[in-house]
């Protein structure tokens, strides 16, 4: 081979090399916004997908985000501020009644870990009547769990006094405080809740039609970045998987992110309880009728007007596709 024609290929071989590696660092270039809540004893399950690469390996860049509660997540995507979030659909629903822009892409968290948790005077649900109960913003999750599940008790809206409270930690404080009766609150508290509390009603029971987080976009964001959307969710997808089984890392990430004690028995609490109960699946499902049945108690507490369709809210298009890329 003459000597011009090998030095013509191997400048091919450069370029190929170069663009090769121009292309890939564009990958790298493209931040993926998402907000979740602040990190708490199950971070390692929800903060997975920000290690070991996850995100790289679908050339995506990803920028997490943490916020007090996901009604604050919901406004910064519908700002502009997030490419995605997760949290309740009851946020979607709110923000789609008024024309706005929101798209759930799957749920991965759909078994609630809340309940509601009460002094040791109060034995038995009809014990509320006229009782504090501290829950969040309404929409949220703890305000609509509050209500559902002592409806289906048969005490209505008007025998109870609900408060907002905060967060998880605000709540349980003013319930081992004293300052209210009872209080929803993530099940991470039961093992060091003090004797003078118990677990009054246990969310999965009361509730099993409640979701308790779901991947959310908008329209705006999937139609100029649509591929990149199917590489979060697969990201998404693969770091679940990972962190199911693998204990040991997920409990030594929730505890590295949260600064907790590797003797706090409340990250390996949370974990067990999630696997036993099948709370979190990878897959991000869409369960259409968990959806709609969380719409019609927001219809029926007058949060909406009326119920949308469940395609006017969800974007099952992009988990399909990531289901492949994922194996699944």
């Amino acid at each position: 081979m003459r000597t011009a024609t090998k030095l013509a290929i191997a400048a091919l071989g450069v370029c190929a090399l170069t663009a090769s590696a121009h292309n890939q660092a564009q990958a790298q270039d493209k931040v993926w916004r998402h907000g979740l809540i602040n990190a708490k004893a199950d971070a390692g399950i929800f903060m997975m997908v920000s290690t070991r690469d996850f995100a790289a390996k679908q050339g995506l860049k990803l920028e997490v985000s943490q916020f007090k509660d996901d009604q604050l997540a919901l406004k910064a995507l519908v700002a502009g501020e997030l490419d995605s979030f997760e949290g309740g659909p009851q946020g979607v629903f709110a923000i789609a009644a008024k024309g706005g822009d929101a798209k759930i892409l799957g749920c991965h968290w759909i078994v609630v870990p809340h309940g509601i948790y009460a002094s040791n005077a109060i034995t038995k649900v009809e014990d509320l009547k006229g009782k504090q109960i501290a829950v969040s913003a309404p929409n949220s999750m703890p305000n609509m769990l509050a209500r559902e599940a002592l409806a289906s008790h048969g005490v209505s809206d008007k025998d109870m006094k609900l408060a907002a409270v905060g967060g998880d930690r605000e709540r349980y404080q003013a319930l081992i405080g004293g300052v209210v009766e009872a209080a929803v609150v993530s099940n991470e508290y039961e093992p060091i809740a003090p004797k003078t509390v118990h677990l009054l009603v246990a969310g999965r029971d009361a509730v099993p039609n409640f979701l308790r987080v779901c991947m959310v976009s908008t329209a705006k964001t999937l139609a100029a970045r649509g591929d990149d959307a199917v590489k979060f969710l697969t990201a998404e997808m693969n770091a679940l998987t990972f962190a199911l089984a693998n204990k040991d890392a997920t409990l030594a990430l929730t505890h590295e992110l949260t600064g907790s004690k590797p003797d706090d028995p409340r990250p390996g609490f949370v974990f067990d309880d999630a696997v036993l109960h099948k709370a979190v699946d990878p897959a991000l499902p869409i369960p259409g009728e968990k959806i709609m049945w969380i719409q019609d108690q927001m219809v029926k507490a007058g949060s909406i007007s009326k119920a949308l369709d469940l395609a006017a809210v969800t974007a099952p298009e992009y988990r399909e596709r990531a289901l492949k890329k994922a194996g699944m």
